[in-house]
């Protein structure tokens, strides 16, 4: 017999989960489709109003004209064809009604009108823990898993999703060649006005060299601290922040809050956190702040890396070793620690080798180190000097990069 979907689960006992799972996917799927056509319509205005009225505007209409329209579109390409909703999340519309196409036609323009009223199926799930599209029941339509039907292939020009991919990249390919003011003709006609700095960077000032050299180790010995004290407060967090090792309430809330911090963390860029540390341990410690700077944004780091090393270990050593008796440490110390070690090891290697290189970048900000003093010869056009320390930044990145290549390769 014929197995019937709605909305992405089988008509088997309800729960309240199931239910919830299932609507909110639908709603994903119009969210989606909904901020896909509003990228569309935002690049387009943008394009449009930059070649016809030589203004920078995103929108040529009121925002709830936008809105409304794009919501509308929306519910008319689920109903119509395959969205990008649809496809990104795996579900198709199916038609188990036979009959004329204008029949067809008719159904699917009621469905979009009914699709209006899914968000109050939110009080259907509530009160009797089920969701049943009736907007889809009612017209001879199910909703099904991609994976679960046989679908026909078609070519990429005939598929609406496919050619609206197309058109949001060349849309935001124009609107970026239009936003960054692209000319090629003066990069051309203009290369004269960099002669000087060409002319210093080939006659280099080696008397800096000294200088520089002891800049540079400044350097990495900051990349080094910053490295080694977020491994050590890494460690132990990302433990705690390990899905699979969370149980219990307590458990899963300290996992959230410190998934949630950690991204926070990570998301800010270390020349911020230089920048907010210069300012607080005072310009007299410029290397301490940078240190202090990289060191935060290495914990955040590390300790997603390190925890999602975790979530992937092999649970059979874990599940062997915990029905010995043995107790919380115990598991963790022979049937975790043998698993996370040279994966740890490489994240580490990988970890210092970027933040030599983020050491240069955030002493343009103050945060000390040999790029502080770069910038101040960039700035008094000083390039005969500056290319020094440049060469100097290339010869430690350089050589960063193979030694740690090497180390990874002896780890794994």
């Amino acid at each position: 017999m014929k197995e019937k979907y709605y909305a992405g689960f089988m008509t088997e006992r309800p729960t309240w989960r199931k239910a919830r799972r299932a609507f909110l996917k639908d709603m994903s799927i119009l969210v989606t489709d909904v901020l896909f056509l509003a990228s569309l319509w935002w690049l387009g205005s943008y394009i449009w109003n930059d070649l016809v009225h030589q203004t920078r505007d995103f929108l040529s209409v009121p925002w709830w004209i936008m809105v409304i329209s794009v919501i509308e579109l929306a519910l008319v390409w689920q109903s119509f064809g395959l969205s990008p909703g649809m496809r990104l999340l795996g579900r198709r519309l199916i038609d188990e009604q036979d009959g004329p196409w204008w029949i067809s036609l008719g159904r699917r323009s009621i469905r979009v009108l009914l699709l209006h009223v899914m968000p109050a199926l939110l009080f259907q799930v509530i009160l009797t823990t089920r969701y049943t599209p009736w907007h889809d029941r009612f017209l001879g339509f199910c909703s099904a898993s991609a994976a679960e039907i046989d679908e026909i292939r078609v070519p990429w020009y005939r598929s609406s999703s496919a050619i609206a991919v197309i058109a949001l990249g060349v849309g935001m390919y124009l609107a970026s060649a239009l936003f960054t003011q692209i000319d090629l003709v003066k990069l051309v006609t203009n290369a004269s006005s960099t002669s000087e700095i060409w002319n210093k960077i080939f006659h280099p000032d080696w008397s800096i060299l000294r200088l520089g050299i002891r800049l540079l180790i400044v350097t990495l010995f900051m990349a080094f601290m910053a490295t080694f004290f977020g491994v050590i407060v890494a460690i132990p967090l990302s433990f705690l922040a390990a899905r699979n090792l969370s149980h219990g309430f307590i458990g899963r809330t300290i996992y959230t809050v410190l998934r949630i911090l950690m991204s926070i963390i990570r998301s800010i860029q270390p020349f911020i956190w230089a920048i907010i540390f210069v300012v607080w341990v005072r310009t007299g410690a410029a290397a301490f702040a940078g240190a202090l700077a990289l060191f935060v944004h290495s914990v955040a780091d590390l300790t997603k890396l390190y925890s999602e090393r975790l979530e992937s270990i092999d649970p059979g050593p874990v599940e062997a070793i915990r029905a010995t008796g043995a107790g919380r440490l115990q598991v963790i110390l022979y049937g975790v620690v043998p698993q996370i070690v040279n994966p740890y090891l490489s994240f580490t290697i990988y970890r210092w080798d970027i933040n030599v290189r983020m050491a240069t970048i955030i002493g343009l900000v103050g945060g000390g180190g040999i790029g502080q003093r770069l910038l101040q010869l960039t700035r008094n056009w000083v390039w005969d000097q500056a290319i020094v320390l440049m060469l100097l930044i290339m010869f430690a990145v350089m050589l960063m990069d193979y030694s740690s290549s090497r180390l990874r390769e002896r780890l794994n």
